[in-house]
């Protein structure tokens, strides 16, 4: 059964950092470019971070460059995103999928940054 499973999210204040997991399963993370997306309130669903097959290549949202880290555990067959100096802007739901041929959501997890 594919299936992606996000954990990870909490809330923390302006500068803070968290470390999102998504768990995989029904296949191999390695033979696929996978992503990180994010969905604010009110707001379309847009693509924040990628990690490309074979290369392992990174490629981010311009507004997160320099602060999330996007990275895969093939081993756990695992998607991470390290979110450091987290702004009040970073909040939403955060969710993995395939980048080019996405399957089924998650329930994704949530980020709250706030004072």
């Amino acid at each position: 059964q594919v299936q992606l499973v996000e954990s990870g999210g909490g809330k923390v204040q302006p500068g803070g950092s968290l470390r999102l997991s998504c768990a995989v399963s029904g296949f191999t993370v390695s033979r696929y470019s996978m992503s990180w997306y994010r969905q604010a309130p009110g707001k379309e669903r847009e693509l924040v971070a990628t990690i490309t097959t074979p290369s392992g290549s990174t490629n981010y949202l311009d507004s997160v460059k320099g602060r999330f880290t996007i990275s895969r555990d093939n081993a756990k067959n695992t998607v991470y995103l390290q979110m450091n100096t987290l702004k009040p802007e970073d909040t939403a739901v955060y969710y993995c999928n395939r980048r080019f041929v996405t399957i089924s959501w998650g329930q994704g997890t949530q980020v709250t940054v706030s004072s």
